[in-house]
């Protein structure tokens, strides 16, 4: 993946994204959206904060949270399966970064999607 490309368009998802913004469209759509993409969204959002991601992987976060949040998708989040688009950006960036995440980061997502969800079973957190 063209590391260009992800820079030049850093700026127009950077716009869209902030913590408020993330966590009030998790909430809107959380139960639509399903465990494990809202599980990838907050391992990408507590990535944001771990210090010993490379540079590259971090632009790949921001772009993924970015186009998570933003109100235009290829596929319109309002129809059914509209969180295809976003839970592929999603779980393509985790499963790209999974190695450099450090093990606090997996354990503040899993924490906030228990107290979102409760009780959640590992099958559903499989990535």
């Amino acid at each position: 993946m063209d590391l260009n490309i992800f820079k030049n368009n850093l700026e127009k998802y950077a716009a869209y994204y902030n913590p408020s913004s993330l966590f009030d469209k998790i909430k809107k759509y959380a139960k639509k959206a399903g465990v494990k993409t809202v599980y990838a969204i907050l391992i990408l959002y507590y990535a944001t904060f771990d210090k010993s991601l490379p540079v590259k992987d971090r632009l790949m976060v921001v772009a993924a949270l970015g186009y998570f949040i933003l109100p235009v998708d290829l596929i319109p989040d309002a129809l059914p399966g509209g969180f295809v688009d976003d839970a592929g950006a999603a779980l393509y960036v985790v499963r790209h970064i999974w190695n450099n995440l450090s093990k606090e980061t997996f354990t503040k997502a899993r924490n906030k999607l228990s107290e979102w969800f409760g009780k959640v079973n590992e099958s559903d957190l499989s990535i």
